[in-house]
């Protein structure tokens, strides 16, 4: 027990002592270490001064320098800027002493002009004596005034400029009219060659065969019912007469003969022909005719190459295929005409569906002009108006028999088109009244001129041959009255292509040996 307590009593005081000890060890360790941090601390702040001085000296070196190279600069840039003035200035006095001695120059030309004028003034009161005196001489020997020789000289100069200005018309529009018509006729015929057509003559009657005689009496029923139905029905006539196995039928309709056609052949192959079936019938074949022309105007737009257009103009094409103008067919003559456009307007760079387009429906208006009052022009405007077309179309339409100015050279190209199609030899047919009179009507156009003797329609009217006095016209009045011949003629008749105006000056002496 005595031990425990000892023991206890050792640790109680070696504890106090041992801490004491360990707590004065970490003292001088602390007090070491803070030694050594402020010795690090003032090699720290030595060094970093040093190292500013250091840098503040070069910092001084280096502003030196700058301030130096600064300086040298500017005197440099002075002594250009000072070199520079110089010069300045010994131009300005260079300029200055060319002004003076120019200013000299002038005042010695001023001089000189001034007694030039002088010697000029006293030469125009010379020349105009001189003048005076020779207008007095000139009149003294020719024994006329001064205006009544103005007056013959001016009529000398005004029949010599007269000649000139004929001789210069002649030469300019042989020049012109030979480059054009060269132009002209390679596009035409280049157009005409690409696009051959097939002109047939279109009739008023067709012709139904039947596979005997005895069918006639069928078509005509008891007392004549059948045929009077089928008249009726279609606003045909029916001629039965004895031709061997045929019916005529006649009709300036064609649409109404084509559904009497259709009807009669449907009815012939049926073998029932009794009014009732033939109403059936001549239904049945209207509605087909109906198809036939929708099909028809579709056709004629792909074979030109030409969509877009309103389902109502398709129709009207159509139409146009049982319509016909001077015997030519007006559906075909509309596609050579779209493709006669199309032609030329490649040749000319233009837009060639536009061409074709105006082409196609420049006759559009004799698909209704039986129906509807007014020219087929006039109709034709309202249709392209009411159905959308461009406003170039509607001028072609409104241009292509010259009503109107053409306002774009596609209209010009559709007049053109459409004379070709139409002068094409076969394509139409004239009447000898329209003939005789339009001959006529060009005889007394050319013979109202004055010092015409007479005239002459030849080569079907293509050519007007003009006799003149020659005592009345010279030879420079004949260029102008051919001019003045033609312009009427294009102001007073209507006609196809081109008339060539023929003015001919005959001179005779006659004498006799005796």
């Amino acid at each position: 027990m005595y031990v425990a307590i000892a023991v206890i009593a050792t640790l109680i005081i070696s504890v106090p002592v041992t801490a004491a000890v360990a707590i004065s060890y970490r003292k001088k360790v602390v007090e070491s270490q803070i030694g050594n941090a402020e010795d690090k601390a003032r090699e720290i702040i030595d060094e970093a001064l040093k190292t500013a001085e250091t840098k503040k000296r070069e910092s001084l070196l280096e502003v030196k320098e700058e301030s130096i190279r600064t300086k040298n600069e500017l005197d440099k840039e002075i002594k250009e800027r000072r070199a520079e003035a110089q010069r300045y200035e010994r131009r300005v006095q260079q300029k200055e002493e060319n002004i003076d001695k120019k200013a000299e120059a002038i005042e010695k030309k001023e001089a000189n002009l001034a007694s030039r004028e002088e010697s000029l003034a006293k030469l125009r009161e010379e020349v105009t004596k001189l003048n005076e005196q020779r207008l007095q001489e000139l009149e003294r020997i020719s024994g006329l005034t001064s205006e009544q020789a103005k007056d013959y000289l001016l009529k000398i100069v005004e029949d010599e400029v007269k000649h000139e200005t004929a001789v210069m018309i002649k030469e300019m529009e042989g020049r012109a009219k030979e480059e054009a018509e060269k132009k002209a006729k390679e596009y035409v015929i280049t157009a005409i060659q690409k696009c051959a057509a097939d002109h047939v003559s279109e009739t008023t009657i067709s012709v139904v065969q039947l596979p005997n005689d005895e069918m006639k009496g069928r078509i005509i029923g008891r007392e004549g019912r059948n045929i009077r139905t089928l008249e009726t029905m279609t606003g045909v006539d029916l001629i039965i007469d004895d031709t061997p196995e045929a019916v005529i039928l006649s009709g300036f309709d064609p649409i109404r003969r084509e559904v009497a056609r259709i009807a009669l052949e449907k009815l012939i192959v049926d073998g029932r022909i009794h009014p009732a079936r033939i109403e059936e019938m001549v239904e049945k074949a209207q509605k087909e005719v109906e198809v036939m022309i929708k099909e028809e105007g579709e056709a004629a737009t792909l074979e030109v190459g030409v969509h877009g257009i309103h389902p109502e103009l398709i129709k009207l094409l159509g139409k146009m295929k049982f319509r016909t103008s001077y015997g030519q067919n007006a559906l075909k003559h509309s596609i050579e005409v779209a493709q006669l456009s199309g032609l030329l307007a490649a040749e000319m760079g233009l837009d060639v569906r536009m061409a074709k387009r105006a082409g196609l429906l420049h006759d559009i208006g004799k698909a209704v002009d039986h129906e509807m009052e007014g020219s087929h022009i006039q109709l034709g405007v309202e249709l392209c108006k009411k159905y959308k077309e461009s406003a170039m179309v509607i001028n072609a339409v409104e241009a292509h028999h010259g009503d109107v100015e053409p306002r774009s050279l596609i209209a010009c190209l559709v007049q053109a088109a459409d004379t070709i199609s139409a002068a094409r030899p076969g394509a139409r047919r004239e009447t000898l009244e329209t003939y005789t009179s339009r001959l006529k009507q060009l005889e007394d156009i050319t013979n109202n001129f004055k010092g015409v003797d007479k005239s002459f329609a030849i080569q079907a009217g293509r050519e007007i041959r003009v006799m003149v006095v020659p005592e009345q016209i010279t030879d420079a009045d004949m260029v102008l009255l051919a001019r003045d011949i033609s312009k009427q003629i294009e102001a007073e008749l209507e006609y196809p292509g081109q008339i060539k105006v023929n003015v001919i000056r005959e001179s005779r002496v006659i004498d006799y040996a005796k």
